[in-house]
């Protein structure tokens, strides 16, 4: 086991009529807000007007930033920096789904540096030296954004899509309210839990993972992932449902099933030249992309990580022959996404065509090889993209 530093500094507000909490958390920062948000669904289910009566009635000065897209573009990061500098703003409120948050975590940290381009922090020319403190409301769970320390940000005119991380861009708190996610639509309550799920699965296939105590937490995470993500699909109001999705995802992807390990995604670095190149759902995209990637991993060597995914998530008997059990493991992961959440199993279902298969597989690995779970250069990318048209 390798030697690690855990320190996940978010406070957490769970339930229902945790806002109450809210002006006393953005006292201790200041009275001057940015209040960010999409394209309008807080607005649709009274969310916005709660807040804004909660920030006015409490004297606060808010400013506000709409119409960040499902793929943030950088240009919204520019937008809500120059917001933050010449209104001497003290803390970012973000409302919505991970790209509110995402975009959010790095107006945060252009807003207290020199950087003119925030696209510097993603092509690596810039590091965040400072931020300016987060305070989230998610209204999705898919990215975890909420708890973790990365954003993934489109660069629309080079129609590139690149994470970037920080522990300064990490939220000071989180409103996590499972109520807030009842109006998700069915297609995004479907895509964000692909989402919550493929993060765990890109760290369950992990040769350096030997913690053992972990792999069985991502069992259970995967699990109730698996239980209430069609739950959710068929009645929206579910509380139990939802409140496991949101806790799962925020658990997913903030660090803490990592301890220490050097992750370097597969299925993701595929997947964000996708909705770089289309703007499909990142979720979908994952959910197409996964399936045939374990396809693609499944040999000798890796046989074992298969068997104790499809014995230990999926219950298949532990009886039957190591290859059979991987296979039916693949089916299972097939039928979750593409019979349970009732997703597209092609890219050519969602209009990606394969004519463009070189150029994104380029893009995903940098004309490189990929050091993944099992190392993938562009010629590995093209073949899982062939297998997944």
């Amino acid at each position: 086991m390798k030697n690690f530093i855990y320190d996940i500094n978010t406070k957490v507000y769970f339930g229902q009529n945790q806002l109450d909490f809210l002006c006393s958390e953005l006292k201790r920062f200041g009275k001057n807000v940015l209040l960010t948000y999409g394209k309008g669904s807080i607005k649709k289910i009274g969310l916005y007007d709660k807040v804004i009566n909660l920030l006015k009635e409490d004297g606060f000065n808010v400013f506000e930033l709409a119409d960040i897209d499902p793929n943030p573009r950088i240009t919204s990061v520019s937008k809500g920096a120059k917001i933050c500098k010449e209104n001497n703003i003290n803390v970012v409120l973000a409302v919505g789904g991970g790209s509110v948050i995402d975009c959010s975590k790095f107006i945060c940290a252009n807003a207290l540096d020199d950087v003119s381009d925030p696209w510097d922090y993603f092509s690596g020319k810039a590091q965040v030296t400072a931020a300016l403190p987060l305070v989230t409301i998610p209204t999705m769970a898919a990215t975890g954004s909420e708890m973790n320390i990365t954003g993934v940000l489109t660069n629309e005119e080079l129609i590139i899509k690149k994470s970037a991380s920080s522990p300064l861009c990490r939220p000071a708190v989180s409103f996590l309210d499972p109520t807030n996610t009842y109006s998700v639509s069915k297609f995004q309550t479907a895509s964000g839990t692909a989402d919550i799920f493929s993060h765990i699965l890109e760290l369950y296939f992990n040769f350096n993972a030997d913690f053992y105590m972990l792999r069985r937490i991502k069992d259970a995470l995967m699990k109730t992932v698996i239980k209430y993500g069609p739950i959710a699909l068929n009645n929206p109001r579910d509380y139990e449902a939802r409140a496991n999705l949101m806790w799962a995802s925020s658990w997913a992807i903030n660090g803490f099933l990592k301890a220490g390990d050097a992750i370097v995604w597969s299925c993701h670095p595929i997947e964000h030249e996708l909705s770089a190149l289309y703007d499909i759902a990142h979720g979908l995209g994952l959910a197409i992309i996964t399936p045939k990637w374990m396809k693609y991993c499944l040999n000798e060597k890796t046989l074992p990580y298969f068997v104790e995914l499809g014995t230990g998530v999926f219950d298949i008997d532990k009886n039957l022959e190591p290859m059979d059990i991987a296979n039916k493991c693949i089916k299972k992961v097939e039928d979750f996404f593409y019979v349970d959440l009732g997703l597209d199993d092609t890219l050519s279902k969602v209009g990606i065509k394969e004519e463009d298969f070189p150029l994104l597989a380029k893009k995903a690995c940098k004309g490189e090889t990929l050091n993944t779970f099992l190392p993938l250069d562009q010629k590995a990318i093209e073949e899982i993209l062939m297998m997944s048209k």
